[in-house]
């Protein structure tokens, strides 16, 4: 089973996926909480050059509610993450599939809301 939901967008800029990115998730209900950008972290912290890689933590707040009021500890599991990498030909932007992330939480009630979620996200990727 695959863990993300991927797009590639070619011929693009790491500027422009992300603009691209923030948009599409705004306008599917979620906001970005974090975001880690791995590239500059790994040059400041060990010295090493990558490909730009950037991580945002998104989340939509009312999906969120709903899964931690059905399991509480779930928000070491939260934000989902959509990640933006730069490869040969321009950016993949691939997104956490939640259905995926939540089978190894024993809750039967959480694989609903975690299909809602995964329908969201893959809708987002779908848009930028």
């Amino acid at each position: 089973m695959s863990y993300t939901l991927d797009r590639l967008l070619p011929d693009t800029d790491m500027a422009t996926a992300e603009a691209r990115t923030r948009a599409a998730l705004t306008d599917n209900g979620f906001g970005v909480l974090t975001e880690i950008d791995v590239s500059a972290t790994m040059k400041k912290k060990l010295d090493k050059d990558m490909p730009g890689y950037k991580i945002l933590g998104a989340c939509n707040p009312a999906m969120a509610y709903e899964a931690i009021g059905l399991e509480p500890r779930l928000g070491a599991m939260l934000p989902c993450n959509v990640i933006l990498r730069e490869v040969d030909g321009g950016v993949e932007v691939s997104a956490i599939d939640p259905v995926a992330s939540m089978m190894a939480v024993d809750n039967a009630e959480l694989p609903k809301v975690a299909a809602v979620v995964r329908d969201m996200l893959q809708k987002t990727v779908g848009e930028i």
